[in-house]
């Protein structure tokens, strides 16, 4: 008989669910046309109603269903009593049947911790730009990131936006290559899932960063790394995803900003396909409880050649950014 599912695979197969579920909230308050939004620091620090019922739903499905998890999400929300409608119970069945990875398969509850982004890239979704929105979901084991899940509520979305302008009469039409969203998982020992590997053509040095917080540190690093293209787009998520799919080949964020919850899943996922995220320093990234939630010496990821991009980085923007 084969044996039940370790507590890691359990875990994992619930939070593909309720990243699931997560992806339709999200896409049910733009359906709706009332974002709420907030501002909490600034005015590129916003938070929408998606925000607040996603993290709602991810936290309490979560703590219901694995008690003595550490739960930390980006959104601080008075304890109030959630919604039903908001749990999401289920696990995702295929996930279950995978093998645990050894060094893994004696974790307890309570020795993992859960880094929870509801809507990663909210300036974006409040614009408009919903194809830059992930949901995280990451979960870290003595320090280290170990297992992610992603959602993109609207992966697709320009597939069904021109499909609906080809046949606005008739959206059933759209095919099983147009279905809005997706979730990407991946265990590291185990792969990653849900998404086509694909590498940037050999010798193109296209470098992804950020849309809204860029500052001459910024600049002055991917300005070294002589790049062919630069892309400006929203979202932590987004940008790792955009390193797995050939977009991009490296995410270059110099600057303090990025925090705990947007790297955790995406780091899982990158390294799963061999890539490398660390800090500009080139330090691995820490998730145990205690530690800080500010990346503060910014973010450096790729899928190939991380040598050549962290060999770049200048020496003023090291000294810039302390750890």
């Amino acid at each position: 008989m084969a044996s039940s599912p370790t507590v890691l695979m359990r875990l994992v197969a619930s939070a593909y669910s309720i990243a699931q579920k997560a992806g339709m909230i999200v896409r049910h308050v733009i359906a709706e046309g009332d974002l709420g939004i907030v501002e909490k620091t600034c005015a590129t620090d916003l938070q929408t109603k998606a925000d607040r019922l996603v993290q709602m739903s991810i936290c309490s499905s979560l703590a219901r269903k694995f008690p003595k998890l550490t739960i930390i999400g980006e959104e601080d929300l008075p304890s109030e009593e959630v919604d039903q409608e908001l749990i999401e119970d289920g696990q995702w069945e295929e996930i279950l049947k995978q093998p645990c990875p050894s060094q893994y398969c004696a974790i307890k509850e309570e020795d993992l911790v859960v880094w929870v982004d509801p809507l990663d890239g909210t300036k974006e979704y409040t614009e408009g730009l919903l194809d830059n929105v992930t949901v995280l979901i990451g979960i870290a084991y003595e320090g280290k990131a170990i297992a992610g899940v992603i959602n993109q509520p609207y992966y697709n979305y320009q597939n069904n936006e021109k499909q609906k302008l080809r046949e606005p009469r008739n959206e059933a039409k759209a095919g099983p290559d147009a279905v809005l969203g997706r979730t990407i998982w991946g265990v590291l020992g185990l792969g990653a899932f849900g998404f086509q590997l694909k590498e940037v053509p050999a010798g193109k040095h296209i470098i992804t960063t950020t849309r809204s917080h860029n500052s001459k540190l910024v600049t002055d690093c991917i300005t070294a790394m002589k790049p062919d293209d630069v892309l400006r787009v929203g979202g932590a998520g987004n940008k790792i995803i955009q390193l797995i799919e050939g977009k991009a080949s490296a995410y270059v964020f110099a600057s303090p900003g990025c925090k705990k919850w947007d790297t955790c899943a995406p780091e899982v996922i990158l390294h799963a396909v061999g890539g490398k995220l660390t800090d500009i320093h080139g330090n691995a990234l820490q998730y145990n409880k205690e530690v800080k939630h500010m990346n503060s010496a910014g973010v450096l990821a790729t899928l190939r050649n991380y040598d050549y991009y962290a060999s770049r980085v200048p020496e003023s923007v090291k000294n810039a950014l302390v750890p």
